[in-house]
Protein backbone atom coordinates (compact mmCIF):
# COMPACT_ATOMS: atom_id res chain seq x y z
CA UNK A 1 0.00 0.00 0.00
CA UNK A 2 1.31 3.73 -1.04
CA UNK A 3 1.57 6.40 0.72
CA UNK A 4 0.22 9.06 -1.57
CA UNK A 5 1.99 12.13 -1.90
CA UNK A 6 0.93 16.08 -1.18
CA UNK A 7 2.00 18.55 -1.28
CA UNK A 8 0.87 22.01 0.38
CA UNK A 9 -0.32 24.79 -1.67
CA UNK A 10 -1.44 28.41 -0.49
CA UNK A 11 -4.19 30.05 -2.62
CA UNK A 12 -4.68 33.87 -2.32
CA UNK A 13 -7.17 36.19 -3.83
CA UNK A 14 -7.15 40.13 -3.91
CA UNK A 15 -8.58 42.95 -5.18
CA UNK A 16 -7.40 43.70 -8.50
CA UNK A 17 -8.44 45.41 -11.99
CA UNK A 18 -9.04 42.49 -14.32
CA UNK A 19 -6.17 43.42 -16.37
CA UNK A 20 -4.05 42.77 -13.07
CA UNK A 21 -2.68 39.98 -11.23
CA UNK A 22 -5.88 38.72 -8.94
CA UNK A 23 -5.32 35.26 -7.75
CA UNK A 24 -2.07 33.39 -6.86
CA UNK A 25 -0.65 30.20 -6.07
CA UNK A 26 2.37 29.81 -3.77
CA UNK A 27 4.03 26.35 -2.65
CA UNK A 28 4.56 26.18 1.17
CA UNK A 29 7.84 25.03 2.86
CA UNK A 30 6.43 24.09 6.26
CA UNK A 31 10.21 22.88 7.79
CA UNK A 32 11.40 26.67 6.69
CA UNK A 33 7.70 28.37 6.83
CA UNK A 34 8.83 29.71 2.82
CA UNK A 35 5.97 30.99 0.56
CA UNK A 36 7.37 30.13 -3.09
CA UNK A 37 5.20 31.89 -5.67
CA UNK A 38 4.20 29.42 -8.28
CA UNK A 39 1.69 31.04 -10.35
CA UNK A 40 -0.53 34.13 -10.61
CA UNK A 41 -3.74 34.43 -12.54
CA UNK A 42 -5.36 38.04 -14.50
CA UNK A 43 -8.61 38.49 -16.05
CA UNK A 44 -10.49 38.50 -12.96
CA UNK A 45 -11.74 42.13 -11.46
CA UNK A 46 -11.54 41.76 -7.76
CA UNK A 47 -11.27 38.15 -7.22
CA UNK A 48 -11.41 38.57 -3.36
CA UNK A 49 -12.72 35.58 -1.78
CA UNK A 50 -11.49 31.29 -2.93
CA UNK A 51 -12.78 27.89 -1.79
CA UNK A 52 -10.36 24.94 -2.91
CA UNK A 53 -12.23 21.63 -3.28
CA UNK A 54 -8.66 19.69 -2.87
CA UNK A 55 -10.30 15.78 -3.48
CA UNK A 56 -11.20 17.36 -7.23
CA UNK A 57 -8.53 19.97 -7.23
CA UNK A 58 -10.73 22.38 -8.30
CA UNK A 59 -10.46 26.90 -7.09
CA UNK A 60 -13.52 28.70 -7.49
CA UNK A 61 -13.03 32.10 -7.00
CA UNK A 62 -15.81 35.36 -6.74
CA UNK A 63 -15.39 38.39 -9.06
CA UNK A 64 -17.23 41.06 -10.55
CA UNK A 65 -18.37 42.33 -13.76
CA UNK A 66 -20.90 44.48 -15.38
CA UNK A 67 -23.87 42.80 -16.95
CA UNK A 68 -25.66 43.99 -20.22
CA UNK A 69 -27.08 46.98 -19.18
CA UNK A 70 -23.62 48.16 -17.87
CA UNK A 71 -24.59 47.22 -13.77
CA UNK A 72 -22.02 45.90 -11.48
CA UNK A 73 -22.74 42.44 -11.03
CA UNK A 74 -21.43 39.42 -9.11
CA UNK A 75 -19.16 37.42 -11.32
CA UNK A 76 -17.76 33.47 -10.06
CA UNK A 77 -15.03 31.42 -11.38
CA UNK A 78 -13.39 27.80 -11.66
CA UNK A 79 -10.20 26.68 -12.17
CA UNK A 80 -8.91 23.28 -12.35
CA UNK A 81 -6.10 22.78 -10.35
CA UNK A 82 -2.07 21.06 -10.85
CA UNK A 83 -0.84 20.23 -8.08
CA UNK A 84 2.46 19.27 -9.09
CA UNK A 85 2.92 22.38 -11.03
CA UNK A 86 1.66 24.49 -8.58
CA UNK A 87 -0.91 25.85 -11.28
CA UNK A 88 -4.00 27.08 -11.97
CA UNK A 89 -5.87 26.62 -15.57
CA UNK A 90 -9.49 28.74 -16.16
CA UNK A 91 -12.51 26.57 -16.66
CA UNK A 92 -15.45 29.18 -17.04
CA UNK A 93 -17.05 32.03 -15.85
CA UNK A 94 -20.23 33.05 -14.58
CA UNK A 95 -22.54 35.99 -13.82
CA UNK A 96 -23.90 35.04 -10.21
CA UNK A 97 -26.45 37.49 -8.44
CA UNK A 98 -27.40 41.42 -9.44
CA UNK A 99 -24.70 42.85 -7.23
CA UNK A 100 -20.72 42.35 -6.36
CA UNK A 101 -20.35 39.60 -3.77
CA UNK A 102 -17.66 38.92 -1.07
CA UNK A 103 -18.14 35.49 -0.09
CA UNK A 104 -18.04 32.06 -1.57
CA UNK A 105 -18.28 28.60 0.06
CA UNK A 106 -19.14 24.95 -0.97
CA UNK A 107 -21.50 22.38 0.50
CA UNK A 108 -20.24 18.96 1.65
CA UNK A 109 -21.04 17.21 -1.23
CA UNK A 110 -19.56 19.33 -3.87
CA UNK A 111 -22.44 19.91 -5.35
CA UNK A 112 -23.45 23.66 -4.90
CA UNK A 113 -21.69 26.82 -4.24
CA UNK A 114 -23.16 30.32 -2.61
CA UNK A 115 -21.81 33.48 -2.93
CA UNK A 116 -22.78 36.20 -0.53
CA UNK A 117 -23.98 40.04 -1.57
CA UNK A 118 -22.90 42.31 1.05
CA UNK A 119 -24.03 45.18 -0.78
CA UNK A 120 -27.18 43.78 -2.49
CA UNK A 121 -28.19 42.08 0.76
CA UNK A 122 -28.62 38.82 -0.65
CA UNK A 123 -26.80 34.97 -1.01
CA UNK A 124 -27.20 32.99 -4.13
CA UNK A 125 -27.10 29.40 -4.61
CA UNK A 126 -25.32 27.81 -7.55
CA UNK A 127 -25.00 24.72 -9.44
CA UNK A 128 -21.34 22.95 -9.89
CA UNK A 129 -21.77 20.81 -12.50
CA UNK A 130 -20.57 17.40 -13.02
CA UNK A 131 -16.91 18.74 -14.73
CA UNK A 132 -16.79 20.79 -11.64
CA UNK A 133 -18.06 24.25 -13.40
CA UNK A 134 -20.11 26.88 -12.25
CA UNK A 135 -23.31 26.09 -13.55
CA UNK A 136 -26.35 28.17 -13.28
CA UNK A 137 -28.00 30.36 -10.37
CA UNK A 138 -30.57 27.99 -8.70
CA UNK A 139 -32.01 30.48 -5.92
CA UNK A 140 -31.57 33.56 -4.63
CA UNK A 141 -32.91 35.08 -1.13
CA UNK A 142 -33.17 38.74 -0.54
CA UNK A 143 -32.71 40.24 3.14
CA UNK A 144 -34.89 43.10 4.29
CA UNK A 145 -34.17 45.17 7.51
CA UNK A 146 -31.90 46.67 9.48
CA UNK A 147 -30.05 47.61 13.19
CA UNK A 148 -28.89 50.66 15.22
CA UNK A 149 -25.52 51.70 13.15
CA UNK A 150 -26.69 54.33 11.08
CA UNK A 151 -24.08 53.85 8.49
CA UNK A 152 -23.22 50.11 8.97
CA UNK A 153 -26.70 49.10 9.21
CA UNK A 154 -28.96 50.77 7.49
CA UNK A 155 -29.90 47.78 5.57
CA UNK A 156 -29.06 44.31 4.79
CA UNK A 157 -25.69 42.91 4.75
CA UNK A 158 -24.59 39.46 4.44
CA UNK A 159 -21.04 39.30 4.74
CA UNK A 160 -20.59 35.11 4.56
CA UNK A 161 -22.49 31.73 3.98
CA UNK A 162 -20.82 28.78 6.43
CA UNK A 163 -22.33 25.34 5.85
CA UNK A 164 -22.81 23.28 8.95
CA UNK A 165 -20.54 20.01 9.51
CA UNK A 166 -22.83 17.52 8.20
CA UNK A 167 -24.42 19.95 5.07
CA UNK A 168 -27.88 20.27 6.25
CA UNK A 169 -28.02 24.04 7.15
CA UNK A 170 -26.56 27.27 5.94
CA UNK A 171 -25.46 30.09 8.56
CA UNK A 172 -25.54 33.59 7.27
CA UNK A 173 -24.07 36.33 9.36
CA UNK A 174 -25.69 39.43 8.28
CA UNK A 175 -23.50 42.49 9.49
CA UNK A 176 -26.40 44.60 8.75
CA UNK A 177 -29.21 43.02 10.55
CA UNK A 178 -27.24 41.80 13.86
CA UNK A 179 -28.69 38.56 12.53
CA UNK A 180 -27.56 35.35 11.72
CA UNK A 181 -30.26 33.47 9.68
CA UNK A 182 -30.21 29.50 8.98
CA UNK A 183 -31.39 28.22 6.02
CA UNK A 184 -31.88 24.32 5.36
CA UNK A 185 -30.36 23.05 2.20
CA UNK A 186 -33.13 21.46 -0.41
CA UNK A 187 -30.60 19.81 -2.15
CA UNK A 188 -33.01 18.27 -4.40
CA UNK A 189 -34.87 20.86 -5.72
CA UNK A 190 -31.90 23.50 -5.69
CA UNK A 191 -33.48 25.56 -2.70
CA UNK A 192 -32.51 27.46 0.30
CA UNK A 193 -35.40 27.17 2.92
CA UNK A 194 -35.47 29.93 5.43
CA UNK A 195 -35.33 27.81 8.95
CA UNK A 196 -34.34 29.98 11.62
CA UNK A 197 -32.52 33.27 12.75
CA UNK A 198 -30.61 34.42 16.61
CA UNK A 199 -30.11 37.82 16.37
CA UNK A 200 -26.67 39.02 18.57
CA UNK A 201 -26.61 42.43 20.50
CA UNK A 202 -27.55 45.52 18.72
CA UNK A 203 -24.47 47.16 16.90
CA UNK A 204 -22.61 43.93 16.66
CA UNK A 205 -22.30 43.03 13.22
CA UNK A 206 -21.75 39.74 12.67
CA UNK A 207 -19.47 38.74 9.64
CA UNK A 208 -17.78 35.14 9.97
CA UNK A 209 -18.19 32.29 12.09
CA UNK A 210 -16.99 29.06 12.70
CA UNK A 211 -17.68 25.34 14.01
CA UNK A 212 -16.26 23.84 16.90
CA UNK A 213 -14.94 20.22 15.63
CA UNK A 214 -17.93 19.01 18.06
CA UNK A 215 -20.29 20.21 16.30
CA UNK A 216 -22.08 21.70 19.27
CA UNK A 217 -20.95 25.39 19.20
CA UNK A 218 -20.56 28.34 16.85
CA UNK A 219 -18.43 31.19 17.29
CA UNK A 220 -19.47 34.15 15.53
CA UNK A 221 -16.82 36.94 14.84
CA UNK A 222 -18.34 40.58 15.03
CA UNK A 223 -17.01 43.70 12.35
CA UNK A 224 -18.88 46.68 13.86
CA UNK A 225 -18.46 46.32 17.45
CA UNK A 226 -14.82 44.27 18.00
CA UNK A 227 -16.47 40.79 19.87
CA UNK A 228 -16.83 37.40 19.34
CA UNK A 229 -20.34 35.41 20.36
CA UNK A 230 -20.07 32.03 21.19
CA UNK A 231 -23.25 30.03 20.63
CA UNK A 232 -24.32 26.65 21.40
CA UNK A 233 -25.92 25.24 18.50
CA UNK A 234 -28.52 22.50 17.16
CA UNK A 235 -26.67 20.19 14.66
CA UNK A 236 -30.98 18.80 14.73
CA UNK A 237 -32.54 21.80 14.03
CA UNK A 238 -29.69 24.31 12.89
CA UNK A 239 -30.76 26.95 15.96
CA UNK A 240 -28.44 28.66 17.49
CA UNK A 241 -28.39 29.81 21.24
CA UNK A 242 -25.60 32.47 22.32
CA UNK A 243 -23.92 32.31 25.55
CA UNK A 244 -21.54 35.18 25.63
CA UNK A 245 -19.29 37.65 24.12
CA UNK A 246 -16.03 38.54 24.59
CA UNK A 247 -13.66 41.73 23.29
CA UNK A 248 -11.13 40.91 20.65
CA UNK A 249 -9.31 43.90 21.76
CA UNK A 250 -6.93 44.96 24.75
CA UNK A 251 -8.91 46.52 27.71
CA UNK A 252 -5.78 49.33 27.30
CA UNK A 253 -6.66 50.17 23.08
CA UNK A 254 -9.31 53.01 22.30
CA UNK A 255 -8.68 53.52 18.85
CA UNK A 256 -10.76 52.44 15.77
CA UNK A 257 -10.88 49.00 15.29
CA UNK A 258 -13.39 46.42 13.24
CA UNK A 259 -12.42 42.86 13.56
CA UNK A 260 -12.59 40.32 10.17
CA UNK A 261 -11.65 36.73 9.86
CA UNK A 262 -12.25 33.87 12.53
CA UNK A 263 -11.21 30.65 12.86
CA UNK A 264 -10.58 27.14 15.26
CA UNK A 265 -7.94 25.24 15.82
CA UNK A 266 -8.53 21.51 14.17
CA UNK A 267 -8.50 20.03 18.42
CA UNK A 268 -10.83 22.89 18.77
CA UNK A 269 -8.91 24.09 21.50
CA UNK A 270 -7.98 27.75 20.26
CA UNK A 271 -9.98 30.58 18.61
CA UNK A 272 -8.31 33.10 16.53
CA UNK A 273 -9.65 36.21 15.40
CA UNK A 274 -8.30 39.50 13.32
CA UNK A 275 -8.41 43.10 14.73
CA UNK A 276 -7.90 45.70 11.92
CA UNK A 277 -7.00 49.05 13.63
CA UNK A 278 -5.07 47.22 16.17
CA UNK A 279 -3.37 44.89 13.49
CA UNK A 280 -3.38 42.13 15.62
CA UNK A 281 -4.39 38.46 15.59
CA UNK A 282 -6.56 37.45 19.16
CA UNK A 283 -6.00 34.12 20.42
CA UNK A 284 -8.68 32.54 22.80
CA UNK A 285 -8.48 29.07 24.90
CA UNK A 286 -11.69 26.69 24.49
CA UNK A 287 -12.95 25.35 27.95
CA UNK A 288 -13.88 22.07 26.57
CA UNK A 289 -16.97 21.22 28.52
CA UNK A 290 -18.90 25.07 28.19
CA UNK A 291 -17.29 25.83 24.74
CA UNK A 292 -16.36 29.85 26.71
CA UNK A 293 -13.29 31.72 25.52
CA UNK A 294 -10.37 32.89 27.58
CA UNK A 295 -7.68 35.34 26.57
CA UNK A 296 -4.53 33.98 25.82
CA UNK A 297 -2.60 36.64 23.30
CA UNK A 298 -2.62 39.10 21.25
CA UNK A 299 -0.15 39.48 18.57
CA UNK A 300 1.03 41.97 16.09
CA UNK A 301 -0.05 40.85 12.61
CA UNK A 302 3.12 42.54 11.32
CA UNK A 303 1.22 44.75 8.58
CA UNK A 304 -2.05 46.48 8.52
CA UNK A 305 -5.50 45.71 8.16
CA UNK A 306 -5.38 41.71 8.51
CA UNK A 307 -8.64 41.31 5.98
CA UNK A 308 -7.91 37.34 6.47
CA UNK A 309 -6.01 34.82 7.81
CA UNK A 310 -5.61 31.42 7.57
CA UNK A 311 -4.21 28.04 9.68
CA UNK A 312 -2.15 25.66 7.57
CA UNK A 313 -4.04 21.87 7.80
CA UNK A 314 -1.25 20.41 10.27
CA UNK A 315 -2.07 23.43 12.62
CA UNK A 316 1.76 24.21 12.69
CA UNK A 317 1.44 27.61 11.25
CA UNK A 318 -0.94 30.85 10.63
CA UNK A 319 -0.99 32.94 7.69
CA UNK A 320 -2.16 36.33 7.97
CA UNK A 321 -2.94 38.80 4.46
CA UNK A 322 -2.68 41.67 5.20
CA UNK A 323 -4.60 44.07 2.71
CA UNK A 324 -2.96 47.52 3.58
CA UNK A 325 1.01 46.32 3.38
CA UNK A 326 0.37 44.04 0.99
CA UNK A 327 1.86 41.16 2.59
CA UNK A 328 1.20 37.48 4.12
CA UNK A 329 3.04 37.48 7.07
CA UNK A 330 3.83 33.75 8.48
CA UNK A 331 3.50 32.80 11.65
CA UNK A 332 4.21 29.24 13.73
CA UNK A 333 1.83 27.79 16.49
CA UNK A 334 2.52 26.65 19.42
CA UNK A 335 -0.09 23.57 20.13
CA UNK A 336 0.56 23.41 23.65
CA UNK A 337 -0.80 26.56 24.39
CA UNK A 338 -2.28 27.96 21.50
CA UNK A 339 0.33 31.37 20.78
CA UNK A 340 1.62 32.85 17.60
CA UNK A 341 5.11 34.08 17.14
CA UNK A 342 6.13 35.21 13.87
CA UNK A 343 8.85 33.78 12.04
CA UNK A 344 10.43 37.06 10.21
CA UNK A 345 8.88 35.36 7.06
CA UNK A 346 6.53 37.84 4.88
CA UNK A 347 6.10 37.62 1.15
CA UNK A 348 4.34 40.52 -1.35
CA UNK A 349 1.03 40.29 -2.51
CA UNK A 350 -0.79 43.20 -3.65
CA UNK A 351 -3.84 44.00 -1.28
CA UNK A 352 -4.49 40.15 -0.19
CA UNK A 353 -7.86 39.43 0.66
CA UNK A 354 -8.14 36.06 1.05
CA UNK A 355 -5.78 32.89 1.66
CA UNK A 356 -6.44 29.35 1.83
CA UNK A 357 -3.36 26.81 2.48
CA UNK A 358 -4.70 23.51 1.75
CA UNK A 359 -2.78 20.08 0.99
CA UNK A 360 -3.21 18.62 -2.45
CA UNK A 361 -2.19 15.06 -3.40
CA UNK A 362 0.27 14.62 -6.37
Amino acid sequence: MTVEQQRLLVFAGSYAEAEESGVYVYAFDEESGTLTLTDEFAGLKNPTFLNVDANRKLLYAIAETVNDAGVKVGEAAAFSIDAAKGTIQLINREITVNSTTCHIQRDANSRFLTVTSYHGGMIGLLEITEDGAIGQVLDVQQHEGSSQHPERQDRPHPHSSFYSPDGRYLLVSDLGLDRIVTYALDAANGKLVRQSEVALHPGAGPRHLTFHPDGKHVYVINEVDSTITSFSYDSKTGELKALERVSTLPASFADENSCAEITISADGKYVYGSNRGHDSIVVFAVDGETGLLSLVQHISVEGGHPRHFALTPSGRYLLAANRDTNNIAVFTVDKDNGKLFFTGKSVTVPKPVCVVPIYLTL
